[in-house]
């Protein structure tokens, strides 16, 4: 059998959300199906890192997926082009987008309908990108896998689709996110925020991710804080910048704050365990990855009280309102100085954590893969 599968996600040193999900599951169903011969289909030179088998034949496809018209000619002609000429029995695509021209079987992940919710927080090209074709592709998919059951019933609503079409594949946590040694994490803290205590959050700078907020909300807290402590944010640049720079520069406390732009997911393991707390308070996700990289560290988590979170998170962490600043203030503070509430959400975290693998997922993904099959 041949299966081709949409690996343009996988990208050497920037494996966020899609682009780790591809990696951890692609990674497993290959060496669980010797049999198969996947055909990889890249649009650009990949990393040999992401060659998982002897049964993987790799094909770089022009042009770069830089642009939404460019996706529509990665999508709709060459990808089209190439499985014509490969003849697979399936086509795999994790990252929400698929062929249309396609008649090869089709299984699809959408991981979340966040521009549906809040479409003035992605450019205008791509939202009439996303808005005219996501539903299209939700609806030529053989198949739907998503990352939480929120999402899920999401798509159903939002798109008129049968939930029987839809399989439940939950994100996880990387092995290296585990805690670290008390000498460590004086190394991270000297490295980072001058031997400072700190707070995280690991997130791209968009506004969906709630960055404003969350500045404006640590701010707030530093009126109350006694121990000079620190906030590490972790991500790059997409959209909303300037909002979050201007920001920051009006911060009485912005000399606490650190922003270290992307960095290696190795390096972030290190950063999060060495944290005393996580905070990810976006406004809307299809999971929320840092939650579980963070209980599996040993780092209790303040998150938000909707979409996925609140499913991620269960009773593990503390829950916020995420458009209201005071309450978030309040939490960062009731967790820097409750020790016991720490030790409560780390107890927690380290057994909600038990229920997300990768593992599982990919168990999982494949279940949702043969019923297509079948």
């Amino acid at each position: 059998m041949k299966v081709a599968v949409n690996t343009r996600m996988l990208l050497k040193n920037r494996l966020e959300g899609i682009g780790r999900f591809t990696f951890e599951i692609t990674k497993r169903i290959v060496e669980q199906h010797p049999e198969i011969e996947f055909h990889f289909l890249f649009d650009r030179q990949f990393d040999e890192q992401f060659i998982f088998g002897k049964n993987v034949v790799p094909h770089v496809i022009q042009p770069p997926t830089r642009h939404p018209l460019l996706w529509y000619v990665w999508f709709e002609w060459s990808v089209n082009s190439v499985m014509n000429k490969i003849k697979p029995d399936l086509f795999l695509s994790m990252d929400g987008y698929l062929s249309l021209a396609s008649i090869v079987p089709t299984h699809l992940t959408i991981h979340d309908l966040a521009f549906e919710h809040f479409p003035d927080a992605v450019p205008f090209l791509v939202k009439k990108y996303y808005q005219y074709y996501v539903p299209k592709f939700a609806h030529h998919a053989n198949r739907i896998a998503t990352v939480s059951n929120f999402s899920k019933q999401d798509i159903v609503t939002q798109y008129k689709i049968d939930e029987q079409k839809i399989d439940v594949v939950y994100n996880a946590a990387s092995q290296y996110f585990q805690p670290i040694q008390a000498f460590e994490k004086e190394k991270i803290k000297q490295e980072f925020s001058n031997g400072k205590e700190f707070f995280i959050c690991v997130s791209s700078i968009h506004p969906r991710k709630n960055i404003v907020n969350l500045l404006l909300a640590f701010d707030e807290f530093k009126k109350h804080d006694d121990n000079n402590i620190q906030l590490i944010l972790v991500g790059d640049f997409m959209f909303g910048k300037s909002d979050v720079l201007q920001t920051l520069e009006s911060l009485q406390h912005k000399h606490s704050i650190v922003l270290t732009g992307n960095l290696s997911h190795e390096k972030i393991s290190k950063l999060q365990a060495a944290a005393i707390g996580t905070l990810y308070v976006s406004l809307f996700e299809g999971f929320g990855i840092p939650i579980i990289e963070s209980m599996q560290c040993g780092v209790p988590v303040i998150t938000s009280n909707c979409s996925s979170m609140l499913e991620v998170a269960a009773d593990a962490a503390l829950l916020v309102n995420p458009t209201e600043i005071n309450s978030i203030a309040a939490a960062i503070l009731k967790l820097s100085k409750e020790e016991s509430l720490r030790q409560t959400l780390i107890a927690k975290g380290f057994q909600r954590c038990k229920d997300f693998s990768w593992d599982k997922s990919a168990n999982d993904y494949w279940k949702s893969v043969e019923k297509i099959l079948v």
